[in-house]
C-alpha cells in the first residue's frame, strides 16, 4: 500500500477551532472542510511543516501562534485513491483573535466547537484527528 505523510493542524481560539473549506483549485477533496494540511517533504520534521502550512494557508507567522500539542500519528485510508493511505501527524496550536488571510487552497473558514464538526462535510476522519488533540 502506498502511503503519503501529511500534517493536519488545528488552531484554537478560546473554545473554538478553525475549519477550512478546500477550494476548487486543489487536487483532492475539493469543497470539503478540513484542518490546515500539507504533505511532509523528504526528511522534513512534521512540526516544521505544520508551521509552514499555517503561514502559507492562513498568513499567521510563528509569533502569532502557540504550539499546544502533537497527537499520535494516524493512518487513514484514502477513499480517492486505490491502495493508498494518509499518515497523518496531528498538531494543535492556539491563537488569540487571529487575522486569517486564506490563500488559494481554501475558499472559506469557520470557527466551530468540537461537537459541531459532524455538521459539516469533511475530509475523511478529520473528527478523529481533532478529538485526538483534545
Amino acid at each position: 500500500m502506498r502511503s503519503t505523510k501529511i500534517v493536519t493542524c488545528f488552531i484554537r481560539d478560546n473554545d473554538r477551532f478553525l475549519l477550512l473549506k478546500r477550494s476548487e483549485q486543489v487536487k483532492t477533496m475539493k469543497g470539503l472542510w478540513a484542518g490546515i494540511s500539507g504533505i511532509i517533504e523528504g526528511k522534513e520534521e512534521p512540526i516544521s511543516r505544520a508551521k509552514i502550512e499555517i503561514f502559507e494557508e492562513l498568513g499567521l507567522t510563528e509569533d502569532k501562534i502557540k504550539f499546544l500539542k502533537a497527537g499520535e500519528k494516524m493512518n487513514v485510508h484514502s477513499p480517492q485513491y486505490e491502495n493508498h493511505e494518509w499518515q497523518i501527524f496531528p498538531f494543535l496550536f492556539e491563537a488569540t483573535n487571529p487575522t486569517i488571510n486564506l490563500n488559494w487552497e481554501n475558499s472559506e473558514y469557520i470557527w466551530i466547537k468540537p461537537e459541531e464538526i459532524n455538521n459539516y462535510e469533511t475530509v475523511p476522519s478529520i473528527d478523529k484527528v481533532l478529538f485526538s488533540l483534545l
